[in-house]
């Protein structure tokens, strides 16, 4: 069997990633934060959109020593300006991995139930947000751009169901 030659200069356009040099671990905490409609009662979920508009829960890294649950607080704190909040609870943990240049990054991700508390209307996002906002709870489980993390939501919503927060 003759088999066609390939074309010419097509090495020029495939372009191969480097291959990895190492791999390393890195651990982050967020929150699934949720309020009631002052209005409706309906439970509504605050959502953040990232610099490449995908829409997600506040998160950030652990620092060394630091407890998740902290580490939630602060990172819902920064990104989005809630002030006042009350951890209901762990919801679960999310791994996924991502290349960073030449590393592989194995994230763990620990995610938690949150209560938005006080003025839950006037946040002020970070700058390097393209959104941020309170939606229904079924916009945000469409919204969400990790599935893993919308199944964590839907447990999360079912637990304020069955506790009548």
């Amino acid at each position: 069997m003759h088999r066609p030659k390939p074309i010419n200069g097509i090495r020029r356009l495939v372009r191969r990633r480097p291959e990895i040099a190492e791999a390393v671990h890195e651990t982050t905490a967020g929150g699934v934060i949720w309020r009631r409609n002052s209005k409706t009662k309906a439970i509504e979920l605050l959502l953040i959109q990232d610099a490449k508009k995908r829409w997600t829960i506040p998160k950030g890294h652990v620092e060394p020593g630091e407890d998740p649950k902290i580490t939630a607080e602060r990172e819902i704190r920064e990104e989005t300006g809630l002030q006042e909040m009350q951890v209901i609870g762990w919801l679960g943990k999310v791994h996924f991995r991502y290349r960073r240049n030449r590393t592989l990054v194995l994230m763990t991700m620990h995610i938690y139930l949150v209560h938005g508390l006080g003025d839950t209307q006037n946040l002020k996002g970070e700058d390097w947000l393209s959104g941020m906002r309170w939606m229904s709870a079924s916009e945000a489980i469409d919204k969400i751009a990790y599935e893993d993390i919308g199944k964590l939501i839907l447990i999360g919503l079912k637990r304020v169901r069955e506790a009548k927060l």
